[in-house]
């Protein structure tokens, strides 16, 4: 993986400061931040939070390169360290710009979460970019991960009481929520990576009794991809159904992909991810799951047909993402409408 270095273009409270040399950091992924602060409160000697990304020189979507950001400095940074600078200017769509994106705005998010809970120490920022911001507090109990996502994602904290009011035990612990921002109770144990059949045969049959469940008129956004129905309801589709999404413990998290429409979708994004040894197995034990369900269904024959449907769907959404996010960040949703395009005109063949 190629490596990532920075550039910090910084604000602080008496105004903008100025810029910082390249400073290597650890992990590739622009949106990943804990170790960019680390290394800025380290040089700086002041605390910091990444608003949002800038510009990349030689990096590939969604890692490496030579990445500048905007960063908010909570104090007076040691200026000695800082080299003149533009301040970040604001361009024409910056009206796409999320409020955590903004000065105070990561800051407003942990006061409101403070609200809530009692920390034991600082917030620590992990992720941030135009379709999340996470942070990681250390709480009197336990750790908590505050979230927030754009106004044209879908609320997760909506859809956690929603799934939430079947299967309990299939999402994350909701400790607070607001529209589009939610507060999280820790689950341990890690992801589903690497995906494992048991993965699959625990998580799978669970979701689909939910998606039984909640079948009916739409609760949610649809989606604009119809496709036949096979004897399957349109339900609640989480919309990014893999195992970096499934914890250890059972539960599905990141709900903010979410709409209505057929449950196919799904299983398709788990397909796309899954290694091939697995797919037989993804498909026999989500189709017998909902034959269970709706014994007079075709499953086995709608997944033969979805993959269509699901490479429409996705091209839509990240088209979306773009039409709703200021300029600077497209580059993290480089090439991906074209992809999911080129896949569907494949299939259609």
């Amino acid at each position: 993986m190629t490596q990532r270095s920075i550039i910090a273009l910084v604000s602080t409270p008496s105004g903008f400061a100025g810029r910082t040399d390249p400073i290597p950091v650890k992990s590739p992924f622009w949106n990943q931040v804990h170790g960019v602060n680390a290394a800025l409160e380290k040089l700086l000697g002041v605390p910091t939070s990444v608003l949002r990304l800038v510009w990349v020189e030689n990096g590939k979507t969604p890692a490496g390169g030579l990445v500048t950001y905007h960063v908010e400095a909570h104090g007076e940074p040691d200026r000695t360290h800082l080299r003149p600078a533009e301040e970040p200017k604001a361009k024409p769509n910056a009206m796409y710009r999320q409020s955590w994106a903004q000065p105070g705005g990561p800051a407003e998010l942990v006061a409101w979460a403070d609200a809530e809970i009692t920390r034991t120490g600082a917030a620590s920022q992990i992720r941030t970019w135009n379709l999340s911001s996470v942070h990681r507090l250390q709480t009197t109990d336990g750790t908590m991960w505050l979230k927030a996502v754009p106004p044209f994602c879908s609320d997760e904290g909506t859809l956690i009481e929603m799934v939430g009011a079947h299967d309990p035990t299939l999402v994350p612990d909701l400790v607070a929520a607001a529209p589009h921002r939610v507060l999280l109770r820790d689950e341990p144990g890690g992801s589903c990576w690497p995906l494992t059949p048991e993965h699959v045969e625990s998580i799978v049959p669970r979701w689909v009794a939910v998606q039984h469940a909640l079948a009916g008129e739409p609760r949610i956004r649809p989606t604009p991809v119809p496709m036949p129905d096979f004897g399957l309801p349109d339900t609640l589709v989480h919309g990014d159904f893999h195992p970096g999404n499934w914890r250890a413990t059972g539960k599905i998290i990141d709900w903010s992909d979410a709409c209505w429409g057929h449950p196919a979708l799904d299983v398709c994004r788990l397909l796309e991810v899954a290694k091939p040894e697995h797919h037989d197995l993804i498909g026999r034990v989500w189709s017998e799951a909902w034959l269970r369900h709706r014994p007079d269904s075709e499953p086995f024959k709608a997944l033969e047909v979805a993959q269509l449907a699901y490479q429409l769907h996705s091209a839509v959404k990240l088209q979306n993402f773009i039409n709703n996010i200021e300029w600077s960040e497209r580059i993290y949703h480089h090439g991906g409408v074209q992809i999911a395009l080129r896949a569907a005109r494949e299939l259609a063949r």
